[in-house]
């Protein structure tokens, strides 16, 4: 699919063969050792290093505001772009790694219908800020606007539960859980809304009939692919035993992954979503005899690939989004609004706690979008509608504010409600 010039960010070539490699070079040692001082200055800071590595590209992508190089130009070129969505395929890899089906099956009826709340209530307001801000725009723009809101960043909650020592708390296992069905039904949604708006691109006519296909295509394509890679996934990596071979996990880890994502974009979703799929089928313990072997766990072996490709795909999306767009009282409102939607949204869901668990500190640890709202804005700026960007420039960057506000406040308020609720000595 062909986008507008002006998407963001999109995958026109700055240029090719040995000189868009040679010209990609210095920008990429730039971004790679900012991004790391970045990270670490934020992690210092009790903020998520994500954090730093997008506002980075934010700064980044702007220095010619002040007279410095325009670097959006190498922002939305080939290269950069190629290891930038490489980096979003990874990065849902090892959130899927994260959890297990069993995991999901075992959290109970308490957080799926946290998880079910977190999705229909963001998902909801989204388009009702939609229809308010851009009332003459197709449905469709406004549903996406929905899914955006509707992600949750099961890595940043994790990581301040962990920090306040609370993960076997109640309260945390049904957050961790509901964060992860969360995820799961959002990108079933963003898998609908964007099979809807490549069906109205290409003028194939579109009835309610087509929409349910599509959401049973995705819920299909989820369902057999944990069902089939669960079967096949501890076969394969036993029968790879007789190869002998240091490094054959992580080889047949990628290419299980990289392979579900192509899969995935066959089946017309987006590749993020066979990613997911594929970690979460993997398991530590189809690993352990090569692991006994010689092999690194597969998460450590991994972890070089990470660094280097994750940071390059927040760096990228904070360098698609122009300041300038703020100047515009329009976009500022629409970043008002979908923040106050997106903390809305998600401090509903609290509401379906359970007896005896702190609906406000549920509600606070589904808030935070990080890196997951930014993929969903990410596939919103390549997909087109009339000819134009679904998520164009000052929308973008409305979404970039409420990503960044979601994930700033999250920490110590979530941190602050637990205090309250755990015991003195198991708080830092």
């Amino acid at each position: 699919m062909k986008a507008d010039s002006e998407a963001l960010p999109v995958l026109s070539s700055a240029g090719s063969g040995a000189e868009g490699t040679i010209a990609i070079l210095p920008v990429l040692a730039l971004v790679l050792v900012a991004a790391r001082l970045a990270g670490a200055l934020f992690e210092r800071a009790g903020q998520p290093a994500v954090l730093g590595e997008l506002v980075l590209g934010i700064i980044l992508g702007n220095l010619f505001h002040v007279g410095g190089p325009d670097l959006r130009t190498v922002a939305q070129g080939e290269t950069l772009g190629t290891l930038a969505e490489l980096g979003a395929v990874l990065l849902l890899f090892q959130v899927g790694l994260e959890s297990t089906p069993a995991q999901m099956l075992a959290v109970g009826g308490h957080a799926l219908l946290v998880a079910v709340l977190g999705v229909a209530a963001p998902l909801a307001l989204g388009f009702g800020v939609g229809r308010l801000m851009h009332p003459g725009e197709s449905w469709m723009l406004h549903a996406f606007l929905g899914a955006m809101l509707s992600a949750t960043s099961v890595g940043i909650t994790a990581r301040v539960l962990a920090d306040a020592r609370a993960l076997q708390t109640r309260a945390a296992r049904i957050i961790l859980g509901a964060a992860v069905i969360d995820d799961v039904l959002g990108l079933v949604v963003l898998a609908v809304i964007a099979g809807v708006i490549t069906a109205a691109t290409t003028g194939v006519p579109l009835g309610a009939w087509e929409v349910v296909l599509i959401c049973a295509k995705a819920a299909v394509f989820l369902a057999g692919a944990l069902v089939l890679g669960s079967f096949i996934s501890p076969r394969l990596f036993r029968h790879a035993l007789a190869v002998r071979s240091i490094g054959l996990v992580q080889a047949l880890a990628l290419g299980f992954c990289f392979g579900l994502s192509y899969l995935a974009h066959l089946a017309g979703l987006a590749p993020i979503v066979g990613a997911f799929a594929a970690g979460l089928v993997l398991e530590e313990v189809h690993f352990e005899e090569h692991v006994r072997r010689g092999d690194r766990p597969l998460h450590k072996s991994l972890d070089p690939l990470i660094a280097l490709l994750v940071p390059v795909f927040f760096v990228r999306m904070g360098m698609s989004v122009d300041l300038a767009s703020f100047a515009k009282a329009s976009v500022l409102g629409l970043a008002a609004l979908l923040t106050a939607a997106a903390l809305a949204g998600k401090l509903i869901c609290g509401l379906a706690a359970p007896k005896g668990v702190s609906r406000l500190t549920i509600g606070l640890g589904m808030l935070p979008r990080g890196e997951v709202g930014l993929i969903f804005a990410g596939i919103g700026a390549q997909l087109v509608l009339a000819g134009k960007p679904v998520i164009d420039a000052g929308t973008y960057a409305a979404a970039v504010f409420m990503v960044l506000v979601t994930t700033i406040i999250t920490p110590p308020l979530l941190l602050r409600s637990l205090r309250g609720r755990v015991p003195p000595r198991s708080v830092p």
